[in-house]
């Protein structure tokens, strides 16, 4: 299934037996190439790592959100390996995972006509924090 939103089709969560229900589909089909189940795993892994360590969201500015995590070094490897992983496949995405003091911080920044992209990844980490 797909959605249109501002000129971007985007996949609607499809529920798979071993993935669970995630807060926002923001995957953009023209933009990703990973097949759909990968898509999936990707929307989980995010999910997981928002649910298990996320602490804000906040938008800095036009196409620049900030995440807040939690955790020390483990945290921060494993938003580096994620956030690694989904610049390689959706190249627009510029990730900066750093530290400011116990938190990890992770910014996020696209150009304009990716916004809705990123607008669906925030609404995703607030639909978390929002449980």
């Amino acid at each position: 299934m797909a959605d249109e939103v501002a000129g971007a089709t985007f996949r609607r969560n499809v529920r798979a037996p071993s993935v669970p229900v995630l807060g926002a589909a923001w995957v953009s089909v023209e933009a990703c190439t990973l097949p759909v189940e990968g898509q999936q795993v990707r929307l989980a892994e995010f999910d997981a790592l928002f649910a298990s360590a996320l602490r804000g969201v906040r938008r800095e500015g036009s196409g620049w959100l900030r995440l807040s995590l939690r955790g020390g070094a483990e945290v921060e490897e494993q938003a580096r390996e994620l956030t690694a992983r989904e610049a390689e496949c959706c190249s627009f995405f510029d990730f900066a995972v750093g530290r400011d003091g116990d938190e990890v911080v992770v910014d996020v920044r696209v150009p304009a006509d990716k916004e809705p992209v990123l607008d669906g990844l925030a609404a995703q980490a607030e639909a978390v924090l929002g449980r």
